[in-house]
């Protein structure tokens, strides 16, 4: 693999591609189109290059995974409060709402 060909990745563990805006500098867009000329490659593939990059530094600095900590743990605790609250409501764990009768009228 070069520098200049980033590792493949399945497009089924990423998913489909979406549209991104992002409003920068016309400076720091024009040094984008001269970095995407000699690399050849696009503006576009320059920026998703970089920030595939970004996400995977990000994914090992010790402030974001600790942020990423209380994060889970806040959502657990959300979680937990609204199991709590369904189970008041319905009573036990096996409990399930009544359901809407259908038919004709």
């Amino acid at each position: 693999m070069s520098e200049n060909q980033p590792a493949e990745v399945p497009m089924s563990a990423l998913g489909p591609t979406r549209p991104l805006s992002v409003r920068i500098t016309d400076g720091l867009r024009a040094q984008l189109e001269v970095i995407a000329q000699l690399n050849d490659r696009s503006v576009t593939e320059e920026i998703r290059i970089a920030l595939e990059a970004w996400v995977e530094t990000s994914k090992s600095d010790p402030k974001v995974l600790a942020r990423a900590e209380t994060v889970r743990a806040e959502i657990e605790r959300e979680a937990k409060t609204k199991q709590n609250a369904i189970e008041a409501i319905f009573g036990g764990t096996g409990a399930k709402a009544p359901r809407a009768k259908s038919g004709s009228a």
